[in-house]
């Protein structure tokens, strides 16, 4: 672990800079969602000095718009440039951050009060570098179910997003951004089942995601294993496209 003197350090040096460069008292916060060896996983990171864990997040520049500092956070912690993202709630509870820097000088960026804007994002787990920047110790992937103790109210906007996710997923179709390109229906039914908690009867299930009509059945099959292999799917983009707009007539 990095010495608390030089983190504090580093940290004093940037905060000038912070008042210069960004919006004050307004912060982004980003619940990044992959999925991977049938696990939701969310990405999460730790600041040196710190045994907490939190989200991803970071400020907004003078010169752009939310979702572009959104866009932004995430392209510096991942390399990856075409993130679905999707704004779900704003925190502004009194002290939810600047408790956190309580030794530090009134006069610190990072400590003053900010009211975050919460984004989650669906991202491909395989296209995904993960950066650690110089006043973290660590970026992992962590799966929702082994989830370590966080800094601030980061807890409570992990779940608030989840819980976004899932009511999403009554009217919207979700996994283009966290299945790879081909899939099989058993792969999809897990990841709904992961997000939403709970078993789905198959039957059901590949009838409901037939008359979503948002799937393109291909001429290929899943190799490996004991059984017959599954057939493979990829999703047909202006349909899901087009779903992703309208929403759905009916959930789960």
């Amino acid at each position: 672990m990095m010495d608390s003197q030089a983190f504090k350090k580093i940290l004093e040096e940037r905060s000038a800079r912070s008042w210069e460069m960004y919006l004050p008292h307004l912060s982004v916060d980003c619940v990044v969602f992959g999925f991977h060896n049938a696990s939701l996983k969310v990405l999460l990171t730790k600041l040196k000095d710190s045994e907490l864990w939190g989200l991803p997040g970071g400020y907004v520049l003078k010169t752009e718009n939310i979702h572009s500092a959104a866009s932004r956070i995430l392209f510096e912690r991942t390399g990856a440039s075409d993130i679905y993202l999707q704004q779900f709630r704003v925190f502004g509870d009194l002290n939810r951050s600047e408790d956190f820097f309580k030794d530090f000088s009134d006069d610190l960026w990072n400590k003053q009060r900010f009211v975050s804007i919460g984004f989650y994002a669906l991202v491909d787990f395989s296209k995904v570098t993960l950066i650690t920047d110089d006043i973290s110790e660590a970026c992992e992937w962590r799966s929702i179910a082994e989830l370590p103790e966080f800094m601030m109210d980061h807890q409570s906007i992990f779940e608030k997003a989840l819980t976004v996710l899932r009511r999403q997923l009554n009217y919207k179709p979700i996994g283009l951004n966290l299945l790879p390109e081909k899939f099989t229906l058993p792969e999809i039914q897990k990841l709904y089942e992961i997000i939403l908690g709970k078993k789905l009867n198959r039957g059901n299930f590949y009838r409901k995601m037939m008359r979503y009509d948002i799937l393109e059945k291909l001429n290929e099959t899943r190799k490996g294993g004991a059984h017959k292999a599954p057939d493979l799917y990829s999703f047909d983009l202006e349909k899901y496209q087009s779903a992703l707009k309208n929403g759905f007539n009916e959930g789960w």
